[in-house]
């Protein structure tokens, strides 16, 4: 089995989807339109338009509204992205340049801000009402994601709980409204409705998991990232948190200081250390549990084409560093 078959079983869908995302980049400001589909075009997989598209097909769903809904997960993703780069100040996504390394902050932020109203705009048309709570709930959480994370840069002392809220907030809650809006967007009954919620929650935490791992083991080649890139930052996310909890003293100072000052001046030094406390092999159990839930929320869904590429897709999410 193979990542290929997920997006196999919705080709059509899937190809419907990208159509209707070009079509509804158009804009008369032509730089808007520009940078908008250079980002949307940068060679994401773009998993949470396909975790719209899975839900409401393995829930029996047979109208043409979902591919609207997914074009509205994708803008609000790609809005997101835009605002990220330039907060992280970074320069390569996807190994391709960033759009504010390309055209500046000023532009991407604006751009950012018109994917977010396309997004609305869209939202509006499915007359929804359930869907337009869900899907406005989760921006506002999102951004307040990405306030924790920025309020957190170079804070050594950041706990394990307190991590795994930022990454639901600012990573998993876009994957749990998906699946969340796809359910409801489907009439599905509400045990469904609440497990395909919970299912998309943890798949978005196990692959913010794995991308925590690859941070200290990718390769950038692969990753369109570099290796490093979060120590570079100042983040503090799990690997570290484990390895300052089972590293000598030295080795914690060490880390601390590299998370307050940013830089990768000591990355090999730091790479080993997070290596030799099993910080890696402790992460990646984390993740594996969380695709095991995610697995396990789909027990009660019929048997479907669809369903059996919801439960492949929570084991893609940790096979990645394979």
């Amino acid at each position: 089995m193979t990542a290929q078959r997920i997006y196999d079983t919705v080709a059509d869908d899937f190809s419907r989807v990208n159509d209707l995302i070009t079509h509804r980049l158009s804009s008369d400001v032509p730089l808007v339109e520009k940078i908008a589909q250079y980002i949307v075009e940068s060679g994401g997989k773009r998993l949470r338009p396909l975790l719209v598209l899975l839900t409401t097909r393995a829930l029996g769903y047979e109208k043409d509204d979902h591919l609207k809904l997914a074009a509205v997960i994708e803008f609000l993703h790609t809005a997101t992205l835009l605002h990220d780069d330039v907060v992280d100040t970074s320069d390569l996504r996807r190994g391709k340049k960033t759009a504010n390394a390309r055209w500046g902050n000023a532009p991407s932020v604006l751009v950012g801000d018109f994917l977010y109203s396309r997004a609305f705009q869209m939202m509006v048309e499915l007359d929804s009402m359930p869907v337009m709570k869900v899907l406005s709930s989760a921006t506002a959480v999102i951004a307040e994601g990405e306030v924790m994370q920025l309020m957190n840069i170079k804070n050594p002392d950041l706990s394990e709980a307190q991590y795994m809220t930022v990454i639901h907030n600012k990573t998993a809650m876009l994957f749990e409204a998906a699946s969340h809006s796809g359910a409801l967007l489907a009439n599905a009954t509400t045990d469904h409705t609440l497990a395909m919620k919970d299912y998309g929650k943890h798949l978005g935490l196990a692959f913010q998991l794995v991308d925590d791992v690859l941070d200290y083991r990718g390769d950038a080649e692969a990753m369109g990232k570099n290796v490093g890139d979060d120590l570079a930052e100042g983040k503090t996310t799990l690997p570290l948190i484990y390895a300052m909890l089972h590293s000598s003293d030295d080795d914690r100072k060490l880390i601390r200081t590299a998370i307050r000052q940013g830089g990768l001046d000591d990355l090999p030094v730091i790479l080993a250390i997070v290596e030799r406390s099993g910080a890696i092999t402790y992460t990646l159990a984390r993740a594996q549990e969380q695709a095991d839930k995610a697995s396990r929320c789909l027990e009660e869904l019929p048997e479907s084409p669809h369903k059996d590429a919801l439960r492949l897709l929570t084991e893609v999410a940790v096979a990645r560093l394979a």
